[in-house]
């Protein structure tokens, strides 16, 4: 039965070995959601999170994943609306990826909101002064609109293509894809923005106080550019992951080269523009709130260094190595590099969450420390389970790489 599943020329494990792998995943799975359970049911005091401490390994685990899902947005917006072709071998797995993330997202900011049946309050009482309304707002949509694109996919599965029904409405759904890639794309822009705006606009923090452009603080443009930087470097590295399990080539190195190009290109502009935000931040913003620069780094675990590590070795370094062809050409620096890509924004996540409510803003307040319990991890890697459970799954009974079929071939 399972086999008569799996597309027509593709080459799967067998469904015993498939079991072990979801297995443990599903275990994991299930982990989490007894975890989501006894927060819902009994509490936010199952974490270690405060008034103090509101935003924890949660929101964290929200901006990653939503930043490494951006390639699911940048890769259409290059496929359907700049008509680079090159990206039509992995554009399926992308949106995976995206759906993945942001459904993720969506899920553990219910659990963190802690009252879910009030989750439609944002919506019919929305408070239109909030980044976090638009952020709401923008996240459902592209949710919906990346479930529409996932759709096609779910139907080439050859036992679905049998129904003339879902034949016909996945050949219509092929006709509006560059709309919903554009419609992605604007949606993307904002809520990835407001994201960063949102830490930006806190003056009761200084440390993330910005500066306004225009209408948005920096941050602002800061995490659209990371995100865009982040995203096709994430769609390059799961691609090779599968790639060395499964043992097969599922994509031409043409298509890793090309990703790893759009990856460097906008690293290095987000890495300049993130040096320039630091210093105009040191020798202005900062200290225009009576907080010298120095005294947030006084501290051994939020010293200079992680500032240094953050635009230099994880931006500075991987950017160049992306952009130089000579260097990308070697699988070894293309790979090493699109990982300290992802680890540089999530680094900047890490910063931006926990380093900024961890720093004290009055004389009397104390640095604050936080560790995650234990239901926090379980859900965070709750996440991390359904996001391999699904990827498997559309892997093995669809056609997730349009060119695995001619690569076996050869």
């Amino acid at each position: 039965m399972d086999s008569t599943l799996i597309p027509r020329g593709l080459e799967r494990a067998s469904f015993g070995k498939f079991l072990l792998w979801i297995l443990p995943w599903a275990a994991l799975f299930g982990v989490g959601l007894y975890a989501m359970y006894l927060c819902l049911a009994d509490g936010l005091y199952h974490t270690n999170m405060d008034n103090r401490f509101a935003f924890g390994l949660w929101i964290y685990l929200d901006l990653t994943v939503i930043a490494l899902g951006a390639g699911a947005f940048f890769t259409g917006f290059l496929l359907y609306i700049l008509h680079r072709r090159e990206l039509s071998a992995v554009i399926n797995s992308a949106v995976v990826l995206g759906l993945i993330c942001y459904s993720g997202a969506v899920v553990v900011l219910m659990v963190d909101v802690g009252q879910p049946l009030r989750a439609w309050f944002t919506f019919w009482h929305p408070n239109v002064h909030s980044m976090l309304t638009e952020v709401t707002f923008c996240l459902t949509c592209y949710l919906l609109v990346l479930a529409i694109e996932y759709a096609p996919i779910v139907l080439k599965n050859r036992r679905l293509r049998q129904v003339p029904r879902f034949l016909a409405f996945e050949f219509e759904l092929h006709k509006v894809m560059p709309v919903l890639a554009g419609v992605g794309t604007f949606l993307s822009f904002f809520h990835q923005g407001s994201l960063g705006g949102l830490y930006g606009v806190l003056r009761g923090r200084p440390f993330a106080f910005r500066e306004e452009l225009g209408i948005w603080p920096s941050t602002f443009f800061l995490f659209v550019v990371s995100a865009a930087a982040a995203g096709p470097s994430f769609v390059l590295l799961t691609t090779w992951l599968v790639q060395k399990i499964t043992r097969k080539q599922l994509v031409e190195n043409e298509v890793f080269m090309f990703l790893g190009k759009v990856s460097g290109i906008m690293l290095l502009v987000y890495v300049f523009l993130k040096a320039v935000d630091t210093l105009v931040w040191i020798n202005s913003t900062s200290p225009a709130a009576g907080f010298p620069a120095f005294e947030y780094y006084a501290r051994t675990s939020f010293g200079t260094w992680i500032l240094f590590t953050e635009i230099v070795l994880l931006g500075l370094v991987p950017a160049l190595i992306l952009v130089s062809g000579r260097l990308r050409a070697k699988p070894a620096w293309l790979f090493s590099a699109a990982l300290m890509t992802c680890l540089g924004i999530m680094l900047n996540r890490f910063v931006m969450t926990i380093q900024t409510l961890a720093l004290p803003t009055l004389p009397f307040d104390e640095f604050l420390s936080y560790a995650p319990s234990w239901e926090e991890v379980a859900t965070f890697l709750a996440v991390l389970a359904y996001g391999v459970l699904i990827y498997s799954l559309t892997f093995r009974y669809t056609v997730l790489f349009p060119q695995e079929r001619d690569l076996l071939k050869h």
